[in-house]
């Protein structure tokens, strides 16, 4: 299938990064933005995501528009993948050595303002959250702090071998890269359309179909979502509205708010944030007033609505109305059962008069019918203003306005072009319609001018076309769980339950899982548990030499005077020390 003999060399100062395509934590990629591309592109030539093409799901699925496409996939993903925030999942690592690992690269000062597990609380919003408690990071107050991986896809399936989890499950950054490669490859969608959003808490995409479409982890939101006021939706609206996003990056290449070069074409990231800001942005009319009050309930108190009721107008405030709207079908936004849900409502909370000083949302109603409304426009805004007639406070008239703004529209905070040097390898132009062979071919030929191609490859994890360094210094450096599980366990035991564990590997050919892997999901190829011995091996005895042979159907390893034998199906010949 590959068509290189020759792997690419990696240069001393590249290690880091390049061993960081291994183990994916969203402080690496954050350092390493090329990476968060490179794990799409290795879901992509993923063999397992190929088959949910043939998947009965999906049956007559190129008679479907994009957008129920996108539905369709969402609801597979749903069905098959949980959201797995257990921070304690890939294990533990020290504020102080990853500081020295990234300080090449970027300062403690940097890290600490944009990465969670650095103390960052995002903005006043989040602080009110106490978004550290929400996470489970207020518990890593001292210099320990986890690991945040992010997983490839056979990991995140591998999830269903662990006990509480039903299916596969999967971090932000796993979603979002997932459903990067899913919707090119499942959906169709061209890549140029699909752009990988990260902010220092969240990962999602935006994908350039209909009037825009944001993956939310499993879910999906539209723009009308966008604009409903739901709970939901405010938690969907979370990273956009209080973070700085860090990263855009789709198949031309990334932007970073930190470092001043960038790689994605101007153009693309361009007909990105105009689309983004249209996505963000809605006029004025009644179903968005009244989406806007049940999402900033501290503003309902100053409106009533008017019913109808046997000839006589009645007046309800309108916060009971929308009390009523849980557990009903009826919707105070919407003008075809508005009238059933005040219907339903007691006729004791209604009022005989007009309550003094609230806004009547029928007025507005009348009004907005016949003039909508943009923000962009002062005038209408003044006019706006004005129809507000409930009260002469000008000053809570305008709080009221001012929310609706910020509503109707979200500028999000995006990497500043202006402050960039575009320089970029190209586009990586893989086309709808591409086969899974093609798509690696084509890589395959990318790798020694374009690095996010090279990437691809030690993500996807395959030691047969890949330099086995990497690998294996995230290996024996991150890979913690296994040597807390067993840290009581004598060497001979240790031995024995690597020894015992299934022959079964998360991963096809000669791709290798790392050891913790092979421990969270208690099995491996005789390779993977051999690199996992070695690595556990490692940490209680640092003085002694150990050595690899990998031959056909065979691994040996060598600790010291002990010897141990494992049986693999991966087909890799290597002699190493380790």
């Amino acid at each position: 299938m590959y068509a290189m003999n020759k792997i690419p060399t990696i240069t001393d100062d590249q290690l880091e990064k390049y061993s960081s395509a291994i183990s994916l934590s969203d402080m690496e990629i954050f350092v390493f933005p090329e990476l968060l591309y490179s794990l799409v592109l290795a879901n992509m030539m993923s063999p397992r995501i190929w088959e949910w093409k043939n998947h009965d799901w999906f049956r007559k699925l190129d008679n479907m528009s994009p957008y129920k496409k996108i539905q369709r996939l969402k609801q597979f993903i749903i069905d098959n993948y949980e959201f797995n925030l257990d921070l304690d999942t890939w294990g533990l690592t020290t504020k102080q050595s990853e500081i020295e690992r990234f300080s090449p690269y970027m300062d403690e000062k940097t890290i600490s303002r944009s990465n969670a597990l650095f103390g960052y609380e995002g903005d006043k919003h989040y602080f009110s959250l106490d978004i550290r408690k929400h996470f489970g990071l207020d518990k890593y107050t001292s210099n320990i702090i986890p690991f945040w991986k992010t997983e490839t896809l056979e990991a995140m399936d591998a999830f269903k071998f662990k006990d509480e989890y039903r299916v596969g499950a999967g971090e932000c950054v796993s979603l979002s890269t997932l459903y990067a490669a899913a919707l090119f490859i499942v959906c169709d969608i061209p890549l140029e359309d699909i752009f990988l959003l990260a902010t220092p808490l969240h990962s999602q995409n935006f994908v350039n179909v209909n009037e825009g479409i944001l993956t939310n982890n499993r879910r999906l939101v539209t723009k009308n979502m966008w604009f409903n006021g739901t709970d939901l939706t405010a938690k969907a609206q979370r990273a956009l509205r209080n973070e700085q996003v860090t990263i855009v990056a789709n198949n031309t290449g990334y932007i970073h708010t930190v470092y001043p070069e960038a790689t994605i074409s101007p153009k693309s990231f361009e007909t990105f944030r105009q689309k983004l800001d249209e996505f963000t942005t809605s006029e004025i009319t009644f179903e968005i007033i009244a989406n806007f009050l049940r999402d900033r309930s501290e503003y309902q108190k100053c409106f009533q609505i008017r019913y109808m009721r046997h000839g006589k107008a009645q007046y309800l405030p309108i916060e009971r109305a929308f009390a009523y709207e849980h557990g009903s079908p009826y919707k105070v936004s919407d003008d075809a059962t508005r009238d059933k849900l005040l219907e339903e409502i007691d006729e004791y909370d209604f009022y005989t008069e007009p309550i003094a000083d609230r806004i009547l949302l029928n007025k507005l109603s009348d009004y907005l019918r016949n003039n909508p409304i943009s923000h962009f426009d002062e005038k209408s805004m003044t006019e706006l203003a004005e129809t507000i007639d409930c009260t002469n406070d000008m000053s809570r008239k305008m709080s009221v306005i001012e929310g609706l703004i910020d509503f109707i529209h979200l500028e999000p905070e995006l990497p500043d072009v202006g402050s960039k040097q575009f320089a970029g390898p190209g586009p990586i132009s893989i086309k709808p319609g591409m086969t899974r062979e093609e798509i690696i071919h084509y890589l395959e030929g990318l790798r020694e001018t374009h690095m996010i191609a090279d990437l691809a490859f030690y993500a996807y994890r395959d030691l047969a076309v890949t330099d086995w360094k990497p690998f294996l210094k995230a290996a024996l450096e991150r890979n913690p769980v296994i040597t807390e599980a067993t840290n009581t366990l004598s060497d001979r035991e240790l031995i024995e339950i690597l020894q015992a564990l299934p022959n079964e590997s998360i991963y096809g050919g000669s791709r290798v899982a790392q050891p913790d892997e092979v421990w969270n999901f208690q099995r491996g190829d005789g390779l993977e548990r051999a690199i996992a011995l070695a690595d556990a091996w490692k940490q209680r005895h640092t003085n002694d030499p150990i050595h690899l042979e990998s031959s056909e159907g065979r691994v040996t390893l060598m600790m010291g005077e002990t010897e141990v034998v494992f049986e693999s199906f991966k087909g890799l010949t290597k002699s190493i020390d380790l």
